[in-house]
């Protein structure tokens, strides 16, 4: 997070933004829809300050610092599969305590076995290239031990 904290005024300025979904001290969360804008028009080559600008933010109240860190953290989120979605509200760190109906259940059941598959997919390459370096660390002892 920015060290910058924002003042009362500057909260409200920030807030009256149609793009800006909550602001706090320290943090600033924008709506989908502006992250969808930023990444378009970063992609026809605009510099984040002139987006912002265009979106109606002051950039000298959003700091050098957090346009950039906010630039870099939409470019990587639009590479997920989930896209630009904000998914801090699913991913807690808690397990979720409510009673879930089936199709979450189902969801959340394929979510896990997607991630298991993957990792087994993961655990049989590491393995296979372990057997194959081993297979040529003994090819290595055998032909020196030929030479000999």
């Amino acid at each position: 997070m920015a060290k910058k904290m924002f003042s009362q005024e500057e909260i409200r300025c920030l807030q009256a933004n149609p793009y800006v979904e909550n602001v706090g001290k320290k943090s600033i969360t924008y709506t989908q829809e502006f992250r969808e804008f930023f990444v378009s028009e970063y992609q026809k080559g605009k510099l984040p300050t002139q987006i912002l600008r265009t979106a109606g933010f002051d950039t000298s109240v959003l700091g050098r610092e957090r346009i950039h860190s906010l630039s870099k953290r939409f470019r990587k989120m639009e590479q997920r599969p989930e896209g630009l979605a904000d998914t801090r509200k699913g991913n807690s760190g808690r397990t979720s305590t409510k009673v879930l109906t089936q199709e979450e259940e189902i969801q959340r059941l394929k979510s896990k076995i997607k991630y298991l598959e993957q990792e087994n997919e993961f655990l049989k390459k590491i393995r296979f290239l372990d057997r194959r370096a081993q297979q040529k660390q003994n090819r290595k002892k055998n032909s020196k031990s030929s030479v000999e």
